[in-house]
């Protein structure tokens, strides 16, 4: 008799009312809100905008959902397609079945179109998200807790997880929980990533591939211990294959890139589509509270407002980089010809009627001898 076991839960499913809450798509859910949440502190300290990581993930997140479904039904056809078998329950993602293979690669071409609407680079938003994703792998994990499967070979070790089910050929024991290991390395590989990341200044992609290679590692020996059913090459089973392929692509992006394109980009998006901006760009200036200066542009400015008489008597300045801001009871500035040929500003505010008619009359008898 064991002492000490991992339960496995009594239903992986609790009713409120007619809904079914399942305990695997809530782990899902609140591993979608850790990736966005982690993704937008980390893009935000590179220099993006608040609310970009979230925008994106609208189109990353459903692609990948169904990236993943359909790696799994593909690699596991027999369970859905084989005779005695439902096709119906190929759309059943509820009742488990992701392939995290099919989902970040469906889930990438999703984050690509995303990006692409909002003019931002991809490998930018891959690096900033990519430790979240690890996270988001380490809840989800959970989900298989609660369907009982996935799980390693018998055991007697006292974190050994107790199956009680006897559904779809589940033999009730104590089993390696795969779900646990597998967790617990993904966390690893988001601290790892957020490390790496701090320490060399990780860009081009080059985080996102370090958090695949490292996840592979892990999952090849993880993928080993377990027993369910799995299609093999020469004794292999099929993920152990994607592992090792996947983390030499990984590892040749990381290496290649590294040499190509050293450093960290600087995340560059732009303004008329950012989101959460208080108010739009305007005149090519952004809101205030962006803390953003503008990227280009002269802007005449209307000066003199407040200032005394003697002040105002003088030639408003007018040119790049300068810019005012205009009172509600101060009068627009006055546009005078000077006598080289070159544009000028008059700011009005506060000036006498008679210092002002004189400045004119005296531009006036300048633009005639020229």
């Amino acid at each position: 008799m064991e002492l000490a076991y991992i339960p496995s839960p009594s239903h992986g499913v609790l009713y409120l009312g007619p809904v079914p809450l399942r305990g695997y798509a809530f782990c899902i859910i609140i591993g979608v809100f850790v990736a966005v949440w982690l993704g937008n502190r980390r893009w935000v300290a590179r220099g993006g905008r608040t609310g970009t990581v979230a925008d994106i993930a609208v189109w990353a997140v459903p692609f990948g959902l169904i990236g993943g479904r359909l790696y799994h039904v593909i690699t596991d056809y027999e369970l859905y397609f084989s005779e005695g078998r439902d096709w119906v329950d190929a759309f059943k993602v509820w009742e488990g079945g992701l392939g995290i293979w099919g989902a970040i690669a469906l889930g990438a071409v999703g984050a690509w179109i995303g990006c692409r609407r909002r003019g931002i680079a991809l490998p930018a938003y891959a690096d900033a998200i990519a430790p979240g994703i690890a996270l988001a792998q380490a809840i989800g994990r959970w989900g298989n807790w609660f369907n009982q499967e996935l799980y390693g070979k018998e055991t007697d070790l006292p974190w050994a997880l107790h199956i009680t089910s006897s559904a779809d050929g589940r033999v009730p024991g104590y089993y390696q929980p795969t779900f646990l290991y597998e967790s617990l390395w993904c966390v690893g590989v988001a601290l790892l990533v957020i490390w790496a990341d701090r320490r060399f200044k990780l860009g081009h992609g080059r985080a996102f591939a370090l958090y695949v290679a490292a996840y592979c590692v892990g999952r090849a020996w993880i993928e080993y211990m377990r027993v369910d059913d799995a299609h093999h090459i020469l004794g292999l089973r099929l993920n152990d294959w994607t592992a090792l392929v996947v983390f030499l692509l990984a590892v040749a992006y990381f290496v290649v890139s590294a040499k190509k394109r050293p450093g960290r980009e600087a995340v560059v998006e732009p303004a008329a589509q950012a989101s959460g901006d208080a108010a739009e760009a305007e005149g090519g200036s952004q809101d205030a509270a962006d803390g953003d200066a503008p990227e280009s542009g002269a802007k005449p400015a209307a000066e003199g407002a407040g200032k005394s008489d003697a002040d105002a008597a003088g030639v408003a300045k007018a040119g790049a980089g300068e810019s005012g801001v205009q009172t509600a009871d101060a009068p627009k500035a006055e546009a005078v010809p000077e006598a080289n040929g070159k544009a000028g500003a008059e700011a009005g505010a506060g000036k006498p009627a008679a210092v002002k008619a004189e400045a004119k009359d005296e531009a006036g008898s300048a633009g005639k001898k020229s």
